[in-house]
């Protein structure tokens, strides 16, 4: 099968949808089609107009970064442009989305646990390439991991990766804590990031933030969610757990005094069974708490963790439509009827202001 090139001629594509909006709203995604090959892809555009020079420069090392990487679970790149004040990332259109985002959609109450291992495991094998390559990712996230409609999965979010190697030196820890980089992932990042110290950091906080993700996916819930920073640091530092929620960790709500308990939220009820009823495997609880570990040189690296039990009997990545369903991917004959919200985000571009709720899909 001759293999497709995919040009920068931005008339070679036409936008046939609008896909998401990125976590940060610096970018839109749209479903795009290469008219030259008749496929599809994700046509991710950056609007230059509105974003900082801190904001261009992390995606000018994207791009980048992108080019020099080749790995099956890294999110490749096909091509990129600049048209009308906007860089354009040509991508692989994953038809999942994220996995954070068919955890919303479709699983609000967690991805079953034989997805997560897939999913985790594929992480990991981007985790051991990157780092092998001397660069920490610095955004292991739900939102960063892309499920393709065959159930291959990429990690993505690398505008936020940190090489180690400086002026030929590999750094033993890494001193580096840009405000761009810690806020929009601060739930997700490593204590030792956090301390923003002079102990520093290595590519062992990205397995920190494996760690959370799993417990992300598992739960339905975002990490941290409703915690104010401060005691969210306190507790990463202290080395207290937001472990995964099933029967064995499940600490009933014990109603305030002169609450009445009909007015509790059914939602909160509901959850709360699912919750009670639930067990996740030993080897699940152990995995996500080695990754969890508070003092970093006590984590394992990203290749013996792939030797764990949780990951050695995952199910192949063809597994996966089968694990998700009833999550159904964007293919060829189903693509998303928003053509309205479509037609009002090209309005909203060109009066410089952008009006949908965004979803999770952040490349």
């Amino acid at each position: 099968m001759e293999k497709v090139t995919y040009n920068t001629n931005s008339d070679d594509y036409q936008i046939c949808s609008l896909f998401a909006q990125s976590l940060t709203e610096v970018a839109v995604v749209y479903i795009a089609r290469h008219i030259p090959s008749n496929t599809l892809v994700a046509y991710k555009k950056y609007d230059l107009d509105k974003m900082s020079a801190e904001d261009a420069e992390l995606v000018q090392d994207e791009v980048i970064l992108m080019r020099q990487l080749n790995h099956s679970a890294i999110l490749p790149l096909l091509s990129s442009f600049v048209a009308d004040h906007k860089v354009v990332c040509i991508l692989p259109l994953m038809g999942y989305g994220s996995a954070a985002d068919v955890m919303l959609r479709h699983f609000p109450t967690g991805l079953p646990e034989a997805a997560i291992a897939t999913i985790m495991k594929a992480v990991l094998q981007a985790l051991v390439y990157l780092h092998a390559k001397g660069i920490i990712h610095r955004a292991v996230r739900g939102s960063h991991t892309l499920i393709s409609a065959e159930g291959n999965v990429v990690l993505s979010g690398l505008r936020y990766a940190c090489p180690v190697i400086s002026a030929g030196k590999w750094q033993r820890k890494m001193h580096s804590y840009p405000a761009s980089i810690m806020a929009p992932n601060v739930n997700w990042l490593s204590p030792e990031l956090l301390k923003q110290n002079l102990e520093g950091y290595d590519e062992r906080s990205d397995i920190y933030s494996v760690g959370i993700t799993a417990c992300e996916l598992a739960n339905g819930i975002a990490p941290y969610q409703g915690v104010s920073k401060t005691l969210m640091l306190i507790e990463k530092v202290q080395g207290i757990l937001r472990p995964l929620m099933d029967s064995s960790t499940y600490i009933p709500r014990v109603p305030i005094e002169g609450e009445n308990g009909a007015d509790m939220c059914q939602d909160d009820d509901d959850y709360s069974s699912i919750i009670a009823n639930r067990t996740f495997s030993n080897a699940f609880h152990n995995v996500t708490e080695l990754c969890l570990e508070t003092q970093d040189h006590l984590r394992p690296v990203a290749k013996d963790l792939l030797t764990h039990a949780f990951f050695k009997n995952a199910a192949p990545p063809a597994a996966l439509p089968r694990l998700l369903y009833p999550a159904m991917p964007i293919l060829q004959d189903n693509l998303p009827d928003n053509q309205e919200d479509l037609e009002s985000m090209m309005v909203c571009e060109k009066l410089y202001s952008l009006a949908i709720d965004p979803v999770s899909w952040d490349f």
